[in-house]
């Protein structure tokens, strides 16, 4: 990489090393990828992230220099929701609203391979209100879908949360998931579009309606854009199409712009939650179907008549033929992943997790040369 600089040693950021610890350990994963993945991510000038709130993974994949794939994982308790970009990454974990600034300058290397740092830099207590997927206002504000109380909120500086909106069918805020909330399309920095299983207002309601209970709503007008869907995730704006994840179904696809029907575009073999587009390339996440939870969907039918198995893992479309372009597959100990960003312009990064012994010496100072 003949326009990047490497550090001087004086001056990397060189995170120490440190064995795992037993409470670490999520059992034996295997790893398996298509060969031209890295190559894909170099050719699009690209890293991805993902969450695994199973194992309390942030993973982050990118390219290395010698152009093999790499893969970088920190822990974060039941990390899920997830947004970023090549400054900043915002997670969703079990009780926080994480914020990870990058530390590195541009063409500064840690390491002599990564070409980002993202540290974990505010961590704003929730509580377990079951964050779904995150988004950020065009004011700087995140907001984040709050799927125990069934509304969207902002961080508050004072309690838990602070609400901003709820559906109509929900008559009070209270935390017991009654329609699953999950899903969070923002579109220029504003929330536009949410996914639910249901319009349940009882507690846990949304359990007895996963076939057919699922809804797309819009966020401004309250209205029911579609329903009828099978545990709906991940609504989208892209390219004029609001794009969503019938999850019960394993597809992705589109609502029809005059009567808003879904319209499928692609099947896939897991359970989708997840998803993030990308010259002309749509990224999913799959899992396998969780006993009791995921079971017992027109997925398993599907997969029967595919004579497939579930994956757990990240696919690549592209939209023009609709053909897998590349993969990342998991076997072992993992089962289920959650959500997945681009970060633009990004080679190889890696993440300190909070309770990591790196993070401990891992030291950098704002304008060191300013004097003071």
């Amino acid at each position: 990489m003949s326009d990047t600089k490497t550090v001087e040693p004086g001056n990397t950021n060189k995170p120490t090393q440190a064995p795992p610890t037993p409470a670490e350990e999520a059992g034996k994963i295997d790893i398996s990828f298509s060969q031209g993945l890295a190559a894909f991510l170099a050719a699009n000038n690209i890293s991805i992230g993902f969450t695994s709130y199973q194992t309390g993974r942030l993973y982050l994949a990118g390219h290395g220099a010698d152009g093999k794939l790499a893969l970088h994982e920190a822990l974060y308790p039941q990390a899920m929701g997830l947004s970023g970009d090549a400054d900043r990454i915002y997670l969703g974990t079990l009780t926080q609203v994480v914020r990870m600034e990058n530390v590195l300058a541009p063409n500064q290397l840690a390491n002599n391979a990564h070409d980002k740092v993202f540290v974990p830099r505010n961590m704003q207590t929730t509580g377990n209100v079951d964050i779904h997927e995150i988004g950020i206002r065009k004011n700087g504000h995140i907001i984040f879908v709050n799927t125990r109380h069934s509304c969207l909120c902002e961080p508050s500086v004072t309690h838990s949360f602070k609400p901003i909106w709820k559906p109509d069918f929900i008559s009070k805020l209270v935390p017991e998931d009654r329609c699953h909330l999950n899903g969070l399309a923002m579109v220029q920095g504003e929330p536009k579009y949410v996914s639910a299983v249901c319009q349940s207002d009882v507690v846990d309601g949304w359990r007895d309606r996963r076939h057919d209970g699922g809804v797309i709503i819009d966020v401004g007008s309250n209205k029911i854009l579609t329903d009828g869907l099978s545990m709906p995730h991940s609504p989208r704006e892209y390219d004029g199409k609001v794009w969503l994840l019938n999850s019960g179904t394993g597809e992705l696809g589109w609502l029809d712009p005059i009567d808003n029907s879904f319209t499928p575009f692609a099947f896939f073999p897991g359970f989708l939650r997840g998803l993030v587009f990308q010259n002309e390339h749509a990224f999913v996440t799959l899992s396998k179907p969780r006993h009791e939870r995921f079971e017992g969907l027109e997925l398993d039918n599907r997969m029967k008549e595919k004579d497939a198995d579930p994956w757990c893992g990240i696919q690549i479309i592209s939209l023009g033929s609709g053909n897998i372009a590349q993969w990342l597959r998991f076997d072992g100990a993992i089962t289920e992943l959650f959500d997945i960003c681009v970060l633009p312009g990004v080679k190889n990064p890696i993440t300190l997790g909070p309770s990591s012994v790196e993070i401990r010496d891992f030291i950098t100072i704002e304008n060191p040369d300013r004097p003071i």
